[in-house]
Parts: C-alpha cells; structure tokens; sequence
C-alpha cells in the first residue's frame, strides 16, 4: 500500500513543477517570501533536500541528517538557469517518487532523525510535505500566483501546525492558565482549532465558548505561523480577524509563528 506522504508529496511535485515551467526569467529572480533566498533559490534548496535523500535507505538516518551535503549540491546548481532548474526538479522528483514507490511499510516505519526530532521514516516524509507546500507559497505569494491552497497536502501541512498549536498558544501567545483560543480557519482548508489551558496547553475537540477566536483562511493562518509575513499586514487587510477576549485575539494574531 503506498504511504499517505507519496500522495502528498505527488500533489507537491506536480504542482509546483506545472508553476515553475510557466515562470519568466525575471520571475525566478523574484524575491521569496524566505528572505536569503529568490525563487530559484528556494527551488535548489527543495532540489537539494531531495538528492540528499535519493539513493539512500531510511537506516541511513537512524542517528543524524547529513544536512552539511546541501550547500554543496546547492552550490553545484548555481548557474543553471530556470528552464534546466525546472528539467532538474522533475529529474530529481521522479527519481525518488520512483524510489519511495518501491518502498515497503517496514522502510516507511523505520526509526529515524527527522528535522522535528527523532521518528519514523514515514514521519519524516510528512514534513517533507509540509516544507514542500509551505515553499510553494513562499513562490506563489510574492509573484501574485495563488494556487494549491487546498486539497490533501494543503491539509497535510495545516495539520503540521495544528500539532504546534499548544506550543504556539502556550509560548508565544501567552493564553493565560483556565483560558483558550480557537483559530477558525474559514477555507480552502476549514475547520477549528481549539487550544485549552488547565495547567498547560493542549487540543481539544469540544464546541465550547472560547476565551477568544481568530479567524483567518488557512494560507494566512500557514504563512503568519511560519513567519513568512508581518501579522501587521495581514490584519491591515483584514486577512485575520479576532473576537472575544480582545487583548488576548490581538496578541494571538501577532504571535502566531513557531518556525521560519
């Protein structure tokens, strides 16, 4: 049975290869949403990530990530241009789609280091999920070209932050011991996330009055947790709203991000 992260990681690939080969030379100079890095550079560094991988059994990470090999493959595809960093990508994905194809449930269930501590194989590819999406929109945003905002990967990668919301709601916002915060994510991804905390912070599934909600699409609610753009902006346009407890929505919009 193929592994729920090859479906996703699919969906990435496809749609940010069908987005790149469309892309004019001054576009891959554009500026990302990750500040070191222009479109083309966020594109190697996915390139990169996934040679790393390539050709390598999930043993190979039991104890550590060789992450120091990416400059160097980085570096290697510093002169190709967006057309040949386009052929490289769809090169370099099929392979390890092909690779990843082949693997058994025992591979993907292999104990390994991932980049949010240790797990499995498998684990480690949900987060290649989530590095891809959130990429994608590092790309997408600044050039004016929305899309893949919703389906499967979208809602893999929502759910890469709703797991972080008690560390979120907890640390950076602040919630207060006996209060919560629900984040009520209005589409292409919907639902509710609810964060409660009765000594500390944690998920809850019930319907109950919150001490304060914020509501934002899912694409801002990604953006502002992984600190790609200033929640002063997005609460200018009304990207993200808040109700109930004021000082706490507030603060709450301001302090959504845990990682960059």
């Amino acid at each position: 049975m193929t592994h729920p992260a090859l479906h996703g990681l699919d969906l990435c690939w496809s749609s940010l290869h069908g987005l790149l080969s469309e892309l004019s030379d001054e576009q891959w100079s554009t500026q990302s949403l990750c500040p070191d890095w222009d479109v083309a550079g966020v594109v190697m560094h996915l390139i990169s990530v996934e040679e790393m991988l390539l050709d390598r059994q999930p043993l190979e990470f039991a104890e550590r990530l060789p992450f120091e090999e990416i400059a160097g493959l980085t570096e290697a595809m510093s002169s190709l241009s967006g057309t040949q960093l386009t052929e490289k990508f769809a090169s370099v994905t099929a392979a390890r789609r092909a690779q990843l194809s082949a693997m058994s449930e025992d591979d993907f269930a292999t104990p390994v280091m991932t980049p949010v501590g240790p797990g499995t194989y498998g684990r480690f590819m949900d987060v290649r999920v989530f590095d891809f999406w959130v990429h994608e929109q590092d790309i997408r945003t600044p050039l004016g070209l929305p899309g893949h905002e919703g389906g499967p990967a979208a809602e893999r990668s929502i759910d890469e932050i709703r797991m972080s919301m008690p560390y979120i709601a907890g640390k950076r916002v602040g919630v207060p011991d006996g209060d919560s915060l629900r984040v009520h994510l209005a589409g292409p991804v919907a639902g509710d996330i609810t964060v409660r905390v009765d000594g500390r912070a944690g998920l809850v599934d019930d319907t109950d009055e919150t001490t304060a909600s914020i509501t934002a699409d899912s694409t801002t609610f990604a953006l502002l947790a992984c600190g790609r753009v200033d929640p002063q902006s997005r609460i200018d346009s009304g990207h993200i709203t808040w109700s109930g407890d004021e000082e706490l929505g507030e603060r709450a919009a301001r302090n959504l991000r845990f990682t960059m």
